[in-house]
């Protein structure tokens, strides 16, 4: 069963920049394989691990339901759903990806939405690892259909008021009872160290802190050359000490040195 990773946290605080360097962090301590899933309605993790998207699972889902003929003769919905989500897996030698969007017509979508559910969950179990990269209200987590997560890792921008939305989002796992292992905090993008009262407020807030990631110059280089985050240099602050964190907290990854 693939070992799965999510990132939860609102907008604004680096969470989907976080996910695609645990990717890349998961890949340099000896994952063999991972699996990317842009589960945020945004859509944006592909952008930064530096891939193109063809398709999504809400696109794929709309058809179906909008077209008879989408669904050809003999095959039922369950094996093409399967065999489409499949096909749009973007493939890359590092990762795969997929990205699940959101239909956008009107109307029910539970029938297409199980169906979904089954297809990713059943495509994950190739993998070794998963990195699912989830909005903040945690739709697409509610929904899987094994519902397992081994670590949960809720994003905070170097505010007060970010930590105390890390601490709602943990408590929302618990309101949907949500199977997590394990969950921790990250603060991200924090310039010098953290300042007495947040370090309180992240004590207070129930959650482990796994680690503190530094504004990283890198970064917005890649960001402003439209790269991906494979792209950045090995000992780039952030992707060090992300790279750290995960070493720390996913057992049994053997591989690359965490210096």
């Amino acid at each position: 069963m693939a070992f799965t990773i999510a990132l939860a946290g609102k907008g604004g605080t680096g969470k989907t920049t976080t996910a695609a360097l645990v990717v890349r962090a998961l890949r340099e301590l000896g994952a063999a394989t991972v699996l990317a899933v842009d589960a945020d309605p945004n859509s944006t993790l592909h952008e930064a691990l530096g891939v193109e998207v063809e398709r999504s699972v809400g696109e794929i889902t709309e058809e179906m339901l909008k077209s008879v003929e989408a669904t050809p003769g003999g095959m039922s919905k369950d094996a093409w759903m399967e065999y489409s989500i499949q096909r749009y897996v973007v493939e890359n030698p590092e990762f795969d990806l997929l990205s699940m969007g959101r239909p956008e017509g009107a109307g029910c979508y539970c029938y297409a939405n199980n169906l979904v559910r089954g297809c990713v969950d059943s495509l994950s179990q190739g993998y070794s690892h998963v990195v699912m990269d989830n909005e903040a209200g945690l739709e697409h987590l509610s929904r899987r259909t094994t519902r397992d997560v081994d670590i949960l890792l809720i994003v905070s921008d170097p505010s007060i008021r970010g930590v105390r939305t890390a601490q709602r989002l943990s408590e929302l796992v618990d309101e949907l009872d949500i199977g997590v292992a394990a969950r921790y905090l990250i603060i991200n993008r924090v310039s010098t160290s953290l300042d007495p009262a947040l370090q309180e407020a992240a004590e207070q807030s129930g959650l482990e802190l796994l680690g503190v990631v530094p504004t990283d110059q890198e970064i917005i280089k890649c960001d402003l050359a439209g790269s991906g985050l494979f792209d950045l240099p090995r000992n780039s602050p952030a992707l060090t000490e992300v790279r750290r964190m995960i070493a720390a907290a996913v057992p049994a990854l053997t591989g690359s040195s965490v210096q």
